[in-house]
């Protein structure tokens, strides 16, 4: 039996056929993965209690490589720590460490680029290159607390990429993080976010892991969202907001509408009232945010018209808060560092 897969990557029942194959007894199955996601080894070598035997029959079977961090950034306002780790193939993914009141929270990438082309959004202009592997995505996890010594107690998945985009990959990784033998984190202390992949929806209710859901809406209206998100032109709001209502309806957990407000696009009281009509009789949050600038587009908000915005629909009767700003003096959007990152590189190398 051989495999060329990183052992990180592997589920808990996929390590335990595997060890079955070998011949060892099943509780070494429980060793490696404590070796692995609980003393975080950095290497085979560093299991002292797996005979060696099985030791050498990993390394060959599994490679165990780790992502690093290449630039580190920490807010002296608020403590925000943005990552820029660079992968084993050369490509650049960025994760973003937060602090709340409730804890540190971490927000991961799924994907090297994306392939989505929302207007306003930095990660899609340098382009998608790959997938993440279930170990890339654990690995920022991992290598972000041992970095800055913080303890991440929940996770969002709204970095570079699209989650749903990458679906088996991340849900392996959501496997591998709630599973006790694994990091052991309850997957209400997830968040997924998604442009609308509306058939991918249906598939992530299905498996009813009870993590929330966030939705990236931007606008009530077809034609708008079509111009900010051309994934609109493949699932129309009406279709995503059914989706929507049936994750509801099967997983019990309320869903999370995130609108980046755009001054003179989308923040009109026409938008509002809409809005608010597109959640009427299901339990729904509105998230406002505040459009993060980039260099090359022209599209921009600041907190007082999202708090004007905000109030709007509070008035309408809708839930809504406007998203707390943080790392802004380090350019904590997604996408931005490891753009300027890439391009210092090439220029570098010119």
């Amino acid at each position: 039996m051989t495999f060329i897969s990183d052992i990180l990557s592997l589920t808990p029942e996929e390590l335990g056929k595997y060890i079955a194959g070998t011949g060892e007894k099943p509780f070494r199955t429980k060793q490696i993965l404590k070796w692995l996601h609980q003393k975080r080894a950095a290497s085979f070598d560093a299991m002292s209690d797996i005979p060696l035997g099985l030791r050498e029959r990993l390394k060959s079977d599994f490679s165990f490589e780790h992502i690093k961090p290449v630039r580190v950034l920490e807010s002296p306002a608020d403590g925000t720590v943005k990552l820029l780790f660079e992968l084993c193939d050369g490509n650049h993914i960025e994760t973003v460490l937060m602090s709340y009141e409730h804890g540190d929270s971490l927000c991961v990438s799924t994907q090297a680029g994306c392939k989505m082309g929302c207007r306003f959004c930095a990660s899609t202009i340098a382009g998608f290159r790959r997938n993440l592997e279930p170990c890339e995505i654990l690995g920022q996890l991992y290598e972000t607390e041992r970095a800055t010594g913080r303890k991440v107690s929940s996770i969002v998945l709204m970095g570079i990429g699209e989650p749903l985009d990458n679906f088996d990959n991340v849900v392996k990784f959501l496997r591998i993080l709630s599973s006790p033998d694994g990091t052991d984190m309850s997957l209400r202390h997830v968040s997924l976010s998604t442009c609308g992949l509306v058939d991918r929806i249906y598939d992530l209710a299905a498996l009813d892991f009870g993590l929330t859901l966030s939705i990236s809406l931007h606008s009530p209206y077809d034609e708008k969202r079509s111009e900010l998100m051309p994934v609109n032109n493949r699932y129309h709001i009406p279709e995503l907001m059914k989706a929507c209502r049936d994750y509801f309806a099967k997983t019990g957990r309320r869903i999370s509408f995130e609108y980046a407000l755009i001054e003179g696009e989308n923040d009109s009281y026409g938008d509002a009232k809409a809005l608010v009509g597109l959640m009427k009789g299901m339990p729904a949050h509105i998230n406002i945010i505040p459009v993060n600038k980039i260099k090359e587009r022209s599209y921009r908000s600041d907190r007082a018209s999202a708090q004007r915005f905000c109030k709007l629909l509070c008035g309408l009767g809708a839930n809504a808060t406007v998203r707390r700003t943080l790392g802004a003096d380090i350019d904590a959007a997604c996408g931005q560092l490891r753009r300027e990152y890439e391009g210092a590189d090439k220029n570098t190398e010119v």
